[in-house]
C-alpha cells in the first residue's frame, strides 16, 4: 500500500477553513500556484473536487463539508503529539502511581514518600503492590510505575536500574534475649532457633553460606515470607532473624539489634522503571522524591 503524504492534511485543513485558494496560500506562506497544485493532489488522494467555483469563490463540496471538522481534529491532534512536552505543574497533577515494594520499603520509607508527594503534588495518589517475586513483566506491561528491591538474573535486561543505597544484615532478637547479654560468636549465633525470610520458600540463605565456611550450622526452625512476619514472630519468642539493617529500622523498634559475628554479602537496594517512562516529567520527579528520601535517611 502507498502511503499518503500526511502534509496534505494540514494543507486541507487550512484550505476548508479559507475557502480560498490565495489565503490558504497566504497562511501556510505558499505561492498560489504551489497552492492550486496542492489542491490538486488532494482531489486526486480523495477522489473527490472538495472545493468548486461559484461566482467569484469556491465553495466546499458534501464531501468537503464532512470532512472539515475531522481534518481539523486529526491537524490538532497531530500538532499536540508533536508538541515539547510542557512544565510539570505538580500543583495540578492528577494521577496514581503504582510502585512494588518489598514491606520493609514501604515501612521504613513509605510515610515520608506520602508526606512529599502530598505537599508538592495533592493530586497524585501512590498504590502500593506487594512484591512477591522479582520477574519484571509488570513494570514491561505497565501495570507497576516504580519498583525497589535488589536486582536479580530474571530482572528484564531493558529495565533501568539506578542504585539507591547499600544495606548489611544484623541480627535480631527481642528484648532480654539471652543474645542481648554478653559477646555474641558465631557458634552462640549458630546455636540458636532460627528464623528463614525467603518469598519463594527456600529452605536455606546467604546465612546458611557464611556459617558453612566456619563450618557450623544453624537450626532454621521456620520459613516466612516478609521481614514483618518474621519480626513479628521474634517479639514473642526466643527466635533469631537475620534482616537487611536500614531496610528494616522501623520495624525493630523495642528489638534487640546485633552485628553478625561472621562476614555477610551486603546488597543493593535499587529502584527500577521501564525507559518508556524515562522522559515522562511526572515519573522522573516521582523517581528523585524516592531518590532523595533514601539519600535522607543513609
Amino acid at each position: 500500500m502507498s502511503i499518503p503524504d500526511l502534509n496534505l492534511l494540514v494543507t486541507l485543513d487550512v484550505l476548508l477553513t479559507e475557502g480560498s485558494v490565495t489565503r490558504a496560500a497566504e497562511r501556510l506562506r505558499l505561492s498560489p500556484s504551489a497552492m492550486s497544485r496542492a489542491l490538486t493532489r488532494l482531489r486526486e488522494t480523495t477522489g473527490d473536487p472538495l472545493l468548486v467555483r461559484a461566482g467569484q469563490g469556491l465553495v466546499p463540496t458534501p464531501r468537503a463539508v464532512e470532512l472539515r471538522e475531522r481534518v481539523s481534529q486529526l491537524v490538532q491532534d497531530g500538532q499536540a503529539v508533536l508538541r515539547p512536552t510542557e512544565k510539570l505543574d505538580l500543583k495540578r497533577l492528577v494521577r496514581t502511581f503504582s510502585m512494588r515494594a518489598s514491606d520493609g520499603f514501604v515501612e521504613n520509607f513509605g510515610s515520608e514518600l506520602i508526606a512529599r508527594v502530598a505537599d508538592q503534588a495533592p493530586g497524585v495518589r501512590l498504590r502500593f503492590a506487594q512484591k512477591v517475586d522479582k520477574d519484571s513483566t509488570p513494570l514491561r506491561d505497565g501495570s507497576i510505575d516504580l519498583e525497589t528491591g535488589v536486582v536479580s538474573k530474571i530482572t528484564g535486561p531493558e529495565v533501568r536500574v539506578q542504585a539507591l543505597f547499600r544495606d548489611r544484615f544484623i541480627g535480631v532478637v527481642r528484648a532480654g534475649h539471652a543474645l542481648s547479654e554478653g559477646e555474641i560468636t558465631p557458634e552462640r549465633y549458630a546455636a540458636g532457633r532460627h528464623i528463614l525470610v525467603s518469598r519463594r520458600g527456600a529452605d536455606r540463605g546467604i546465612m546458611d553460606d557464611a556459617l558453612e565456611l566456619l563450618g557450623l550450622e544453624r537450626e532454621v526452625v521456620t520459613i516466612v515470607g516478609g521481614f514483618s512476619t518474621a519480626l513479628a514472630l521474634v517479639r514473642g519468642s526466643e527466635l533469631i532473624v537475620s534482616v537487611p539493617e536500614r531496610t528494616t529500622g522501623n520495624m525493630r523498634a523495642g528489638l534487640y539489634s546485633f552485628p553478625l559475628p561472621f562476614a555477610a554479602p551486603e546488597i543493593t537496594v535499587s529502584l527500577l522503571w521501564h525507559p518508556r517512562l524515562d522522559a515522562d516529567p511526572a515519573h522522573s520527579w516521582l523517581r528523585s522524591q524516592v531518590r532523595e528520601i533514601c539519600a535522607v535517611t543513609r
